[in-house]
């Protein structure tokens, strides 16, 4: 599929939609819609701030861990580890709820 085919696959209501939030109790959210409202674009900005803070994180970690840096106390690295660690389970979550938007190939092809 092309770029744009997958976008819109993503965006359109293939089932509902794992959100990149969840309940008060730790539970999944989800959303049924066509993609395209209020709460969709929400989650749709959600899913991007998460990702380039994860980006930025990703970049400090490495200047941080590099050869000849200066070293970081204990504290410095748990915290690292721990936004690192937020960092993952959101990009996981991200590409978990985009993939399931992704319609199989088989249904893909059904459809052309």
């Amino acid at each position: 599929m092309r770029r744009r085919e997958l976008y819109d696959a993503a965006s359109g209501g293939g089932g509902p939609r794992l959100l990149p939030w969840t309940s008060p109790e730790g539970k999944p959210c989800y959303l049924s819609s066509d993609g395209r409202g209020y709460l969709s674009t929400l989650a749709d900005s959600i899913e991007t701030v998460q990702l380039s803070m994860g980006q930025e994180l990703l970049e400090y970690a490495r200047d941080a861990t590099a050869h000849g840096a200066k070293a970081l106390s204990a504290n410095e690295y748990r915290w690292l580890a721990c936004r690192l660690a937020e960092a993952l389970a959101d990009a996981l979550r991200v590409a978990d709820s985009r993939g399931q938007r992704i319609p199989d190939q088989e249904e893909a092809a059904e459809d052309a």
